[in-house]
């Protein structure tokens, strides 16, 4: 029996996933009769977390819907910014430091394996602690146990930040959060901190914070100014809440 022939076509921001022949405005695929449309669109490449709407001869459709015979499909990608269940919260993987970093600097939410721990470990801990998947690993993004999921689109640290702050919107409140492990900061006094600093630095220094979770304390230190024009930018084009709180260990 001869397998069922649909025609789909791709928004151009998903043509990245795909071979060349699915970047034409609309291709043929066969399908074998029984498969989801969500299956077919991912072996063709595309993750769903990369998937905004699916329409079927003009009619959006859920993935589950199986395609028939002659069916026009179109795949769409997410809307900007994209709605979540919860709180713009994530989680990174391990080839994703810097970008956690400058994530925390702005005060978004963000948790970060610092090694390998396995794409099933990283399902669960986004489906358990309600967090977004950051990620390059598509595969990853296959996984159904995630609570949501992004590919990021970039290897620049500069790019993935603009297209996560873009694509999920998250609250911005720089400085307020530890780049080291995610704890929130509290304003300290040099008093406070006598035994944990070095002489030159309470000498040189008045304003300190210090995270409520690992103990790691900030200044104003040398790297603050290549760190503030991280923030000004961000805040200039995103908006967000200024502070003034210290940021150099």
């Amino acid at each position: 029996m001869e397998r069922p022939e649909i025609w789909i076509s791709f928004a151009p921001e998903l043509h990245v996933f795909v071979a060349a022949a699915q970047r034409t405005a609309r291709s043929a695929v066969r399908t074998d009769g029984a498969s989801t449309l969500g299956h077919v669109v991912e072996s063709l490449g595309v993750p769903l977390t990369e998937v905004g709407a699916l329409t079927a001869d003009g009619q959006t459709v859920p993935a589950s819907h199986i395609p028939a015979g002659g069916d026009e499909i179109a795949v769409l990608g997410v809307t900007r910014p994209q709605p979540l269940p919860g709180p713009a919260r994530f989680l990174l993987d391990v080839h994703l430091g810097t970008l956690a970093r400058r994530l925390r600097l702005l005060g978004v939410d963000t948790a970060y394996e610092s090694v390998d721990i396995g794409d099933a470990a990283l399902a669960a801990r986004s489906a358990a602690d309600q967090r977004v998947m950051l990620s390059r690993d598509r595969g990853l993004l296959r996984r159904r146990e995630l609570w949501a999921g992004a590919y990021v689109y970039s290897h620049r640290p500069a790019e993935q930040l603009k297209d996560v702050l873009s694509r999920f919107a998250p609250p911005l409140t720089p400085w307020s959060r530890c780049t080291a492990c995610n704890g929130v900061l509290h304003a300290t006094t040099k008093e406070a901190l006598h035994d944990k600093l070095e002489h030159g630095t309470e000498r040189s220094y008045d304003t300190f914070a210090q995270c409520t979770d690992c103990g790691q304390v900030y200044w104003r230190g040398a790297h603050h100014s290549s760190l503030n024009a991280i923030v000004e930018e961000t805040l200039l084009e995103f908006g967000g809440q200024p502070s003034t709180a210290p940021s150099d260990t």
